[in-house]
């Protein structure tokens, strides 16, 4: 047997993962089938590569040197892939996303500026995930959200934009809930409601949510992690929890979505692309397109037309 990528890659995630368990769910296999692998790999390497610590499997001295051996090797191909991708006339442009409002209107507008490109769209529920996909190659460009002073950390030979540098925070919450009838509403006045939060992790959010809360005066209540969107609007609709949102969200039966005074809580939106990956002219064109998805979707809730219309200086700028 000569060792192929496939059996680096198995090595290389038995390292991550720091158990064969954990490992071989990462790699879609079954522990005894990855158990057996590693002895194949072991007999060509000619000893083990891994021992059993306290702690899990750790890596041997020659595992150590396969270890070195197989990342720069992966890196290597992954940058071969990478290059022949953006010398392409046409790749596919594989895009991550997380559940921002501007995604359900980006489709025609990437199509008006990549007109010959197939386009990938993946929705994730973490910023985290993202960002590892987005440096292991398996996304050219990700579209996600910053909550607060939050800094997504980002992947070497990765760029990145601003495309909204600041949004309010909103309140979705029942149509027959006692403050619907109010223009905005003061956070405070929110203490002791049940809140559905978002599940998406490494953004910041339910960080910058706790604390602007505690800021009000109060520990928000969060119960019902509910990544389906529709499935968090109808238990809103029925009067069971309250939600923040994006405020450029859009009309949803049987709910009100209200400002928040002040604007306790604030989120920008991002653009990343893996330079080795997507040219430049292509990340343009991407930007222009996710910036006007966003404007497609401002006039939705005429609270905050005003309130961006008074802002032009956090327009994205797409001449």
């Amino acid at each position: 047997m000569q060792l192929e990528l496939r059996h680096l890659e198995a090595v290389l995630r038995i390292a991550e993962a720091g158990s064969l368990g954990r490992a071989a769910v990462r790699l879609g296999v079954s522990q005894p089938a990855l158990s057996a692998q590693l002895r194949r790999i072991e007999r060509v390497t000619g000893g083990e590569l891994f021992v059993r610590g306290r702690n899990g499997v750790e890596p041997t001295e020659l595992g150590e040197f396969v270890l070195s051996a197989a990342r720069r090797v992966l890196g290597e191909m992954e940058a071969l892939a990478a290059g022949t991708r953006a010398a392409a006339p046409h790749p596919t442009l594989r895009l991550g996303c997380v559940l921002l409002v501007l995604v359900d209107r980006l489709f025609g507008h990437l199509e008006e500026e990549l007109p010959d490109h197939e386009i990938d769209v993946t929705t994730e529920h973490s910023a985290t995930t993202l960002t590892r996909m987005l440096g292991a190659g398996k996304y050219d460009a990700i579209l996600y959200g910053e909550v607060g002073d939050h800094e997504v950390p980002l992947p070497d030979g990765v760029a990145a934009r601003t495309l909204v540098p600041k949004e309010p925070a909103c309140v979705r919450l029942s149509a027959t809930h006692p403050l619907a009838g109010q223009e905005e509403i003061e956070l405070a006045d929110l203490a002791g409601e049940t809140w559905t939060p978002l599940t998406d992790d490494g953004d910041g959010g339910p960080e910058a949510m706790t604390d602007a809360c505690l800021r009000a005066g109060f520990t928000p209540k969060l119960r019902y992690r509910i990544a389906d969107r529709k499935m968090r609007w109808e238990l809103i609709a029925a009067g069971r929890a309250i939600s923040m949102c994006q405020p450029t969200s859009p009309y949803v039966e049987g709910t009100v979505l209200r400002p928040l005074a002040g604007d306790p809580l604030t989120e920008r939106i991002r653009i990343a692309w893996n330079r080795a990956a997507l040219s430049q002219r292509r990340a343009d064109a991407l930007y222009r397109a996710a910036g006007r998805a966003y404007l497609d979707s401002v006039p939705h809730n005429a609270f905050y037309r005003t309130w961006w219309e008074a802002r032009p200086e956090l327009h994205p700028v797409l001449d």
